[in-house]
């Protein structure tokens, strides 16, 4: 019996979520996402989690929690995206490379009137990533839509020095933060007892 909807398409937050045992359909609805001017990364981040929460709990066939996601990639303060094409994507790979930059993942739940959010912001730290290397990333097509132009659960693992947050947030979906709102919402009983 399904508990709640996912409002994402993401392959990654389901498989996040399976490994968790939890039951739910994926229900995604599609919003605008664009930072507003001078938006900090956080609210931008919060914003589109309940944003793509309330659009899915609006198509909703029965009401149940609505679950949000959003997954961004920033340097030095600007919100990085998802890469436009291949040179956009090596320009990616290339600011990236020997430095530290932040990935915000916002999750919401929704129910009813009812909308709670949480933030994960976790550091990564990339290594050197060589042109030939950038290059190859990009012709396995695992970095066309990730955001930041990297998945840090495939090969994209290979430019990772160093992480201190989430793991799972930076696949795209914090789990501590999503297991304490379902639970919040009686979703799930216990998880951490």
């Amino acid at each position: 019996m399904t508990d709640f909807y996912l409002a994402s398409r993401s392959p990654r937050r389901q498989e996040l979520l399976k490994q968790l045992g939890l039951d739910f359909e994926v229900l995604p609805a599609d919003i605008p996402e664009e930072p507003g001017p001078a938006e900090a990364p956080a609210d931008y981040a919060l914003r589109m989690a309940r944003g793509k929460a309330l659009a899915a709990q609006a198509l909703a066939p029965r009401p149940l929690p609505v679950l949000g996601a959003d997954t961004d990639v920033v340097l030095d303060g600007c919100i990085l995206g998802k890469p436009r094409d291949r040179a956009h994507a090596l320009e990616l790979l290339a600011a990236l490379a020997d430095r530290e930059h932040e990935v915000y993942s916002a999750v919401a739940l929704a129910q009813g009137a009812r909308v709670e959010t949480r933030l994960s912001v976790t550091r990564v730290r990339f290594g050197a990533v060589s042109a030939a290397a950038a290059s190859a990333y990009w012709d396995s097509g695992e970095p066309a839509d990730k955001a930041g132009g990297y998945g840090i659960q495939g090969l994209g693992a290979q430019f990772v020095r160093e992480i201190q947050g989430s793991y799972s947030g930076v696949v795209g979906l914090p789990l501590y933060e999503t297991v304490e709102l379902l639970g919040e919402f009686g979703v799930v009983a216990g998880a951490r007892a």
